[in-house]
């Protein structure tokens, strides 16, 4: 995690916001739980575009292959850093904004029902483009196939081998350290829940999108479901029909961080950066009109 200068109040992940409006104020209050403040939002990108683009990607890249996954990766960064009421969470009552843009995935070392999986975590930058985080994960897959272990890992495996009673009582005590956000970062490094967002591609496996809950452990409030790519009718501005793949995304988010117009506009940015894929080129930190 990106260190800063703190002040009282603030957090290693993030800092106080201490200007709030009464409403968001009180919000955090009256509904402390992030469980209790989910929104679902569920979305349909027409992949025409995209899959063209990654063709052409692939034209010339044969070492690791571009991907729809990559393009996903990259948009959601773009869009939480350029909209970063999305890279904001609720602890112990309060509001804090993040100190940076962390994105966390699963990795399964084999396809195949007893295979494990290890956790990875992209750390987005402003100047980042999609090529950097094709090349980041090309780094993340290579580490978590290999048969060495996260962090996170390594300490649900510690706490694991303890006694039952041992363990429990750490784990309860730890809840607590999280609650005030004094869990050593040694614990949580690669914790999927402490970041900006946690991505699940389910159409790798297959799988159709759905929701996905929240967790009051950690601070990530914003969760993205990737489904499996399918065919569509979709119209056109003269009415004709024409099929075309499509994708669903499925968004879980934290309702206290933003009203229902910034989430909205958020989501156009997304869908927008995912039928533009050009325009994910550009460094992240770039503003676009849409």
């Amino acid at each position: 995690m990106k260190k800063t200068k703190r002040a009282p109040g603030d957090r290693k992940d993030g800092k106080l916001l201490r200007n709030l409006d009464s409403l968001h104020f009180i919000t955090g209050i009256l509904y402390p739980n992030r469980c209790d403040n989910e929104a679902y939002i569920s979305e349909t990108v027409d992949l025409t575009a995209l899959n063209a683009y990654i063709a052409k990607k692939n034209e010339t890249e044969t070492d690791f292959r571009y991907t729809l996954f990559h393009c996903i990766v990259a948009a959601l960064a773009k869009t939480i850093i350029l909209r970063p009421k999305l890279n904001r969470f609720v602890a112990n009552c309060n509001f804090y904004q993040r100190n940076d843009v962390r994105l966390s995935f699963v990795v399964k070392k084999q396809f195949s029902d007893s295979a494990a999986e290890a956790l990875a975590v992209l750390n987005a930058k402003e100047g980042d483009t999609l090529q950097t985080v094709h090349d980041y994960i090309r780094e993340q897959v290579t580490f978590c196939r290999s048969d060495k272990t996260d962090s996170s890992t390594e300490s649900m495996d510690l706490f694991n081998k303890l006694p039952r009673f041992v363990s429990k009582t750490a784990v309860k005590f730890i809840c607590w350290l999280d609650k005030h956000g004094w869990v050593p970062a040694s614990l949580i490094e690669t914790d999927p829940y402490y970041t900006s967002c946690v991505i699940s591609n389910l159409g790798s496996i297959k799988l159709k999108c759905g929701y996905h809950h929240l967790t009051n452990w950690g601070t990530c409030s914003l969760f993205c479901v990737i489904g499996e790519k399918k065919l569509r009718p979709i119209h056109d501005e003269n009415g004709a029909v024409e099929m075309r793949e499509t994708l669903d995304l499925g968004l879980t988010i934290d309702e206290r961080l933003a009203d229902g117009y910034y989430y909205s506009k958020s989501v156009r940015l997304l869908k927008k950066l995912l039928q533009e894929p050009e325009l994910l080129e550009k460094p992240f930190g770039e503003k676009i009109e849409f």
